[in-house]
């Protein structure tokens, strides 16, 4: 497996790292977005177990670092950054390694809304961060997700996470929640698996279970799994809870759905 980095912007947290397949030829594209509530404290070593599995398994993985709150991140440039690593990929030296007919993108906790965000971006409005997708994603995996900030607000997630991420409350700034909240941007058009620790007590099942429900209201199905495990269990390379995700990643490809 081949590890390379790449930078789509100036600031130092601009970059993604490209872990390339065994085999040669153009692999479909797995694109990590890793969690932390939005926040400087966490970064892509999140990500870069999950990266190297999904490498070892013939996928070209994409562990991504964007701006984070207390870092030059938060409204609007946290979403920017995820767009902008996102598109980068059509203009990177390997493409020719990528097939970007089939992207994925994952994302655990915050990166979880910012995955089911990718996912839905192409219903943004002209204008608003994230808008105009270059590469449109193909299927998405939310891995104990914020996926209702609004909801999420009225939780206290992270001990106020969300309004530190936006700068503001629903009430104060709807039109940054219609532009952020992945269940303002559904259908998002792409298969999406929900997996979820029945354990976790950081953001709680019910948020995977609400962003189900909103997709089943506009006429789209997404699939939600609760598996045994706490909020970091979904991460872990060799647990059941990363198995289920992985999985399903595999059937769609073989079904070609």
């Amino acid at each position: 497996m081949t590890v390379l980095p790449h930078r789509y912007g100036d600031h130092p947290d601009q970059f993604l790292e490209l872990s390339l397949p065994v085999d040669p030829g153009p692999a479909p594209v797995a694109v990590v977005l890793h969690g932390g509530f939005w926040r400087a404290a966490y970064g892509v070593e999140l990500a870069r177990p999950l990266a190297a599995d999904l490498a070892a398994f013939g996928y070209a993985a994409v562990a991504v670092e964007y701006r984070r709150v207390g870092a030059g991140g938060g409204w609007p440039h946290t979403l920017e950054d995820v767009a902008a690593a996102v598109d980068s990929l059509a203009g990177l030296p390997q493409v020719d390694r990528l097939d970007l007919r089939d992207v994925t993108v994952i994302g655990h906790s915050a990166g979880g809304h910012l995955a089911a965000w990718v996912a839905g971006r192409r219903r943004l409005p002209d204008g608003m961060p994230g808008a105009g997708p270059s590469v449109p994603v193909t299927a998405a995996v939310l891995q104990a997700g914020v996926l209702d900030l609004t909801a999420a607000v009225e939780q206290r997630l992270g001990d106020g996470a969300v309004v530190d991420f936006l700068g503001a409350r629903p009430a104060e700034s709807p039109e940054r929640y219609a532009a952020a909240d992945p269940v303002a941007l559904l259908p998002s058009g792409v298969p999406v698996l929900c997996v979820h620790g029945a354990e976790d007590d950081v953001v709680p099942v019910d948020q995977s279970r609400r962003y189900a429900a909103a997709a089943a209201a506009v006429g789209e199905q997404v699939e939600v799994s609760v598996v045994p495990g706490d909020h970091m269990a979904v991460i872990d390379p060799a647990s059941d809870a990363w198995r289920t995700a992985r999985t399903w990643m595999t059937r769609r490809r073989t079904l070609g759905a």
